[in-house]
């Protein structure tokens, strides 16, 4: 799994990199064709905003949340593809 992450308005820390990589772990436990995933990481005013856009084999899955904490938006959304995810494997094992 590729996992770019970019920043607009946000310079990307290590600590944000690695709290994403860790966070996307996750998705590949239930899927193994994870092909890209991109995160971008927005500030706007006070508000922190994550979006991701997941590539699988069949799919583009995408996710977003707006929140007072960047970590707290990476949290969300790993949780919103995490459901995509399943919904989208049930959906390939039911046919």
């Amino acid at each position: 799994m590729h996992v770019i992450v970019t920043g607009h308005h946000l310079e990307v820390t290590d600590a944000l990199k690695a709290h994403v990589d860790t966070k996307f772990e996750k998705l590949a436990r239930h899927f193994d064709n994870v092909a890209d995933v991109h995160v971008i990481l927005a500030v706007e005013k006070l508000i922190h905003k994550a979006e991701a856009t997941l590539q699988i084999s069949g799919a583009k899955l995408f996710a977003e949340d707006h929140q007072d904490d960047m970590y707290v938006a990476i949290d969300n959304i790993v949780d919103k593809l995490d459901r995509q995810i399943i919904k989208h494997k049930e959906k390939h094992l039911g046919h």
